[in-house]
């Protein structure tokens, strides 16, 4: 039985952020219901990004899809009376509301706290955020691009020392992060109303889970001071046997020797440079760090002699941590990631067929099978159904716009 079983969650929010979130509910077994505007929906079923009308090639709604995996949709008109009605009916059995309205836009719908409150007092309810539910700019809105990405520090950390120009966020990037983080947190509190009975007000905002992804640069920081420079490239790394390193096909590897002095030796070995072990400079740690630059020329050389695959194979016979750096083309074929289950492919609403990583948890080692995304109002009348509507109620629920 799914982690999650039982477990109801409505979902008035749009975007990625907290919508994410939804998704990894539902693969935990949660029936996450997806509240949408029955004249636009969810913004991102028609998003311009890219240069798209929202459609990757294959005529895929990229964003979409990969925010609303496994939910249902009911159209539902929230500034209507009879709108507002029936999600309140929807929120008496529900065990979480998320969304992710600006203040000012949950105290006009009548969805605040205090209102789903009144309606489910037992209701976990759920704030995603972009810089925190409190302070002088609660109400500015935020996208994963604003507050995770620049605001906590994580662009200008990247771009130190390797761009003129600050480099730009790809998609999602702080969304998918922050909205595993929401999910998490719905799970604990979930938890602990088990535990005490009560109910729990949960935020999550795209600055913090930033902040919290740069920890230790964050501290740094306020340690050193103006002295702190978080640049990270060849040219500046303290420690040669933490790089990356091109093969003589122009592949690229990754070195992570953090305890190098342990296996110093058995690397020497693996790249057949017995003189490295022996050469002074390089005898141990310390010294290495000093020259670092030298032993980095020196591994430059060496990797250059052989071709990615005799490497893989060197490298996996020793006890070295080292990994291929891989496109997002290559992450489909690694065995890994197949033997995992971590890439599966569903079927979209119109009936394509799009490969999208699962969410990285797993209980008792099976392995996450997805459900599609729903179409824009798919489930409304089954939805209503369950809820106690007949199909004259729910005709007149039609007729007045409330419902689509």
């Amino acid at each position: 039985m799914p982690v999650l079983d039982g477990i109801k969650v409505i979902e008035v929010a749009s975007w990625v952020f907290a919508p994410s979130s939804g998704v990894v509910l539902a693969q935990w077994g949660a029936d996450v219901v997806k509240v949408e505007d029955p004249a636009s929906g969810d913004p991102t079923r028609g998003l311009v990004h890219s240069g798209t009308t929202g459609q990757n090639p294959g005529g895929v709604r990229l964003m979409y899809e990969i925010a609303n995996l496994g939910k249902r949709s009911i159209g539902l008109n929230l500034k209507s009376r009879e709108g507002l009605e029936v999600l309140y009916r929807l929120v008496e059995t529900a065990d979480v509301f998320v969304t992710n309205y600006l203040p000012r836009v949950r105290t006009s719908l009548r969805i605040d706290v205090e209102d789903i409150r009144r309606v489910n007092p037992r209701i976990i309810y759920c704030r995603g955020s972009g810089t925190g539910s409190q302070g002088p700019e609660r109400e500015r809105p935020g996208f994963d691009s604003t507050s995770y990405w620049a605001r906590a520090g994580i662009q200008n950390v990247l771009s130190a020392g390797v761009s003129q120009s600050p480099l730009i966020q790809r998609g999602a990037f702080g969304d998918i992060m922050a909205g595993l983080t929401l999910a998490g947190s719905i799970s604990a509190a979930l938890f602990q109303r088990e535990r005490t009975g009560q109910p729990s007000v949960v935020d999550v905002s795209l600055l913090a889970t930033g902040l919290w992804n740069l920890t230790p640069d964050i501290v740094l920081a306020d340690l050193l001071g103006p002295d702190y420079n978080a640049a990270r490239t060849r040219d500046t790394i303290p420690n040669p046997l933490v790089c990356t390193y091109r093969t003589s096909d122009g592949e690229w590897l990754v070195l992570n020797m953090l305890d190098s002095d342990r296996t110093w030796g058995e690397f020497c070995r693996a790249i057949e440079r017995p003189d490295l072990f022996e050469d002074p400079r390089f005898a141990h740690s310390s010294v290495r760090g000093v020259n670092s630059q030298a032993l980095i020329a020196e591994l430059d050389a060496a990797f250059a002699t052989r071709s990615f695959q005799t490497w893989r194979e060197r490298l996996s016979a020793t006890s070295i941590a080292w990994a291929p750096v891989q496109s997002p083309s290559d992450v489909h074929h690694d065995q890994q990631v197949t033997a995992n289950g971590y890439i599966a492919r569903i079927a979209t609403g119109d009936g394509q067929t799009i490969a999208v990583p699962t969410n990285p948890v797993r209980f008792d080692e099976k392995a996450v099978t997805p459900g599609r995304s729903p179409e824009h109002g798919e489930h409304t009348e089954q939805i209503l159904i369950e809820a106690g509507y007949d199909w004259d109620a729910i005709s007149e629920l039609k007729a007045n716009k409330a419902v689509m």
